[in-house]
């Protein structure tokens, strides 16, 4: 599919690109032309180990091998379903031995639990290739990479508590408070992200203090009171309103789920060694990917099963929550979706072709995957 223009129907993307175009080293922009924020008035198991873990194999659907006809040609033949398989085994075997089974051993049954429930591992992977790409080695992002999946794993429990989504089912398993009560979830969540910065700042080698740290407060950035928190925020406060626009959606989903995904792009390149210049565009690519990855998942969330997306279907539905779709429909979504796409495969250029091949493929996998 070509890109498209979709003009004032995502009017507010364009300002997504503007903010993306600035210099400034800030995760996110700090002011956005809606900011949602200012209108709020307050208101009220067994053991798992790591052979149990699910093989990435299985997790990626046939239809999610990036086909030779969907990669740019100038790239050499690039193999994204064995590349996602050792990377993520990689990623998955740094998380078993960062997360070890210790007392107290409820509490670390439970971070288990949800970290090692397999999935795509879309965000560490997105970290090593940035890192890979400006230069650097695995063994210098794969303590950022596991962070970024266990700050990833702490949102999605939390997610699932009653207070929030209320949710039985995640990566088709039981969600953490129905296997070891809400009590003990919110606690491996806590739990989970306080680690994830210990082990940035006691396991990173080889990478000098100064990234260290520039790491670590953009991490923390991306999942604060100015990142994921904020976009959860206003996801709350927005469910049944019948006045939200495509502005308001897109604050909700640049903070809530692109701000995540820049950052483990970003950590990637700092923690790599990249200059300022190349950290910018990765941050360029990371954002429009971050938002692509939203806008599928809303596209799914309506158009396939509970059991093909190993979670429950048709839950924004449900909770009369704004979404793409809702606003304008699945096929400019689609469109919307492939514009993001190839916005962010723009910033690529310029790059080692063959460095940026997983990049390339990740873009593509975002867009085009089925769960």
């Amino acid at each position: 599919m070509a890109s498209v223009n979709l003009g004032s129907l995502v009017q507010s993307y364009s300002f997504f690109n503007q903010a993306s175009r600035s210099k400034s080293s800030s995760p996110l922009p700090r002011s956005f032309p809606f900011n949602p924020l200012k209108k709020l008035s307050s208101s009220a198991p067994k053991k798992q180990c790591f052979a149990s873990v699910p093989s990435i194999s299985s997790v990626l659907a046939k239809e999610d091998t990036v086909k030779e006809e969907e990669q740019d040609p100038q790239v050499p033949s690039f193999d994204f379903k064995s590349y996602m398989v050792h990377k993520a085994n990689s990623v998955n075997q740094a998380m078993d031995s960062a997360v070890s089974l210790r007392d107290p051993v409820k509490i670390h049954e439970a971070m288990r639990y949800s970290l090692l429930a397999g999935g795509k591992r879309v965000r560490p992977v997105l970290c090593l290739a940035a890192c890979d790409l400006v230069g650097g080695q695995e063994s210098m992002a794969m303590p950022a990479a596991c962070a970024v999946e266990m700050i990833h794993t702490m949102s999605l429990i939390h997610d699932d508590l009653p207070c929030m989504d209320n949710d039985d089912l995640r990566r088709g398993k039981p969600t953490n408070h129905k296997v070891f009560g809400e009590d003990i979830a919110v606690l491996a969540g806590d739990a989970l992200l306080s680690f994830a910065f210990e082990h940035i700042a006691v396991a990173t080698v080889g990478v000098t203090p100064g990234r260290i740290v520039r790491a670590v407060g953009e991490l923390a950035k991306s999942i604060g009171a100015e990142g994921l928190v904020a976009g959860q925020v206003v996801d709350i406060t927005s469910e049944g309103l019948t006045d939200v626009g495509l502005d308001h959606l897109e604050f909700i989903h640049v903070h809530k789920t692109a701000a995540l995904l820049e950052a483990a792009v970003v950590l990637g390149a700092i923690l790599g060694g990249g200059c300022d210049e190349d950290v910018e565009k990765l941050r360029k690519f990371a954002r429009s990917i971050g938002l692509l990855f939203q806008v599928v998942d809303d596209i799914l969330d309506v158009t396939m099963s509970s059991k093909e997306l190993g979670k429950t279907a048709g839950k924004d539905l449900v909770a009369d929550k704004v979404t793409y779709p809702k606003l304008i429909g699945i096929e400019k979504s689609r469109e919307f979706a492939e514009k993001l796409k190839n916005d962010a495969l723009e910033m690529l250029q310029g790059f080692d072709p063959e460095k940026s091949a997983p990049l390339i493929a990740l873009a593509n996998y975002i867009a085009y995957r089925q769960n």
